[in-house]
């Protein structure tokens, strides 16, 4: 196990106050979330049984679908309460996705989908990224997702308490400096911009890099439903937004309205050890 240690805000908010799984299971913009993510990977998955290694995989609610899909996967995460959960689908094990004890060139496939979200430092995020280049196969797949910049501001409209002082001056600095402290309700983190995140595997030395919204340009609007008196939103107007999710693709101009971005990329055939 790595010696790094993540603040101790991300470990106490995973640790002990919030259930991801719930999240990407039972809200609607979460479900969307889910979907959308499975959805992109598998337009670039090479075909099971290949070999996936999950970083910071959470309980295992993408292991779970990759497993039932054939896929052999392996998950890390930093959460001892997560490796516990996520060892019911999977083989997992405590780990620092800045310091993975996995051997090099092993992985046809791995994939951050929540990692990057809580390194502010640019160096941790190099270093992450680096070591899923390092354990992937040369040609293999990496995959890392991003909270957009702009989430909160959609977000916190979705609440309708943008307009507060409070919010509006805590967005405001988000906005300012890609980074929310974790002083009250979430926990420390970092919010990409799109160019951003392609500049960051590119730099990993990974080729090809693509960026997409996952939720896409309407998902505020979903939320915004889901937050409102009475039976929440519709299937048409999910079915709606996930549509928009796809038509936007083309449209980078449309990444900044997404809550989340992921990119995917390949590692040089020429880069074995």
């Amino acid at each position: 196990m790595s010696n790094l240690e993540l603040a101790p805000s991300v470990m106490r908010f995973y640790g002990e106050t919030v259930n991801e799984d719930s999240r990407l299971r039972s809200s609607a913009d979460g479900r969307m979330e889910l979907v959308r993510t499975q959805e992109l990977l598998r337009r670039f998955l090479p075909p099971a049984p290949a070999r996936v290694l999950d970083v910071g995989g959470g309980t295992g609610i993408h292991a779970e679908w990759l497993v039932k899909d054939g896929y052999d996967v392996a998950l890390v995460d930093p959460v001892p309460r997560h490796v516990e959960a996520a060892s019911a689908v999977c083989p997992a094990t405590v780990g620092d996705a800045r310091d993975l004890s996995e051997p090099d060139n092993t992985f046809d496939v791995v994939q951050l989908l929540g990692p990057l979200y809580h390194l502010p430092d640019p160096a941790d995020r190099q270093r992450a990224l680096a070591e899923a280049s390092r354990v992937a196969k040369p040609g293999g797949l990496v995959a890392a997702a991003a909270i957009n910049r702009y989430a909160s501001l959609f977000e916190h409209v979705t609440y309708a308490h943008l307009h507060t002082e409070r919010i509006h001056n805590s967005v405001s600095k988000i906005l300012e400096t890609a980074v929310y402290d974790g002083a009250r309700g979430f926990t420390l983190s970092y919010f990409h911009r799109a160019e951003e995140l392609v500049t960051e595997l590119v730099a990993s030395g990974l080729e090809t890099v693509q960026v997409f919204g996952i939720e896409g340009p309407a998902w505020s609007l979903v939320k915004a439903a889901e937050q409102q008196p009475g039976e929440g939103p519709t299937d048409e107007l999910i079915a709606s937004a996930m549509d928009a999710a796809r038509m936007a693709e083309p449209y980078p101009e449309l990444l900044a309205a997404s809550s989340h971005l992921l990119a995917v990329g390949t590692v040089p055939t020429g880069s074995a050890g």
